[in-house]
């Protein structure tokens, strides 16, 4: 076992401890958040989350941009409106895709600004 692994020292911050755990989020709050992470951890689906945050698509555009069909593009489009990352507008027969609101754009941002600063690689 690795010598970071336990604590050597059975003394316990009670103040920190105490002051984390009335900032932690409710167990409901954290599962849907994992959920999102977990939504956001597949790079189709980053992808199309990219291409809609510059502009609203519609799925044929969104297809064609990603190289592949317009039904593996509906079916994510499908997840990520279930969990409200995305949200559509309809124009006549057309269904327009667009980020949900501002915190996702801002999650997306904050996570290529995080690559970028470590020169686009993470080191094992």
């Amino acid at each position: 076992m690795s010598e970071f692994a336990t604590c050597r020292i059975n003394l316990i911050n009670e103040a920190k401890v105490m002051s984390a755990k009335k900032a932690m989020p409710s167990d409901d709050i954290t599962n849907r958040l994992a959920e999102t992470f977990k939504v956001l951890g597949d790079p189709t689906r980053l992808k199309i989350l990219l291409a809609v945050s510059l502009d609203e698509l519609c799925v044929c555009d969104i297809a064609s941009l990603l190289g592949t069909t317009k039904s593996a593009v509906s079916h994510q489009l499908r997840l990520l409106r279930s969990l409200r990352v995305v949200k559509y507008r309809k124009d006549g027969r057309i269904v327009y895709y667009s980020l949900d609101d501002s915190h996702v754009g801002n999650l997306l941002s904050e996570g290529l600004d995080h690559i970028t600063a470590q020169g686009g690689h993470h080191d094992s």
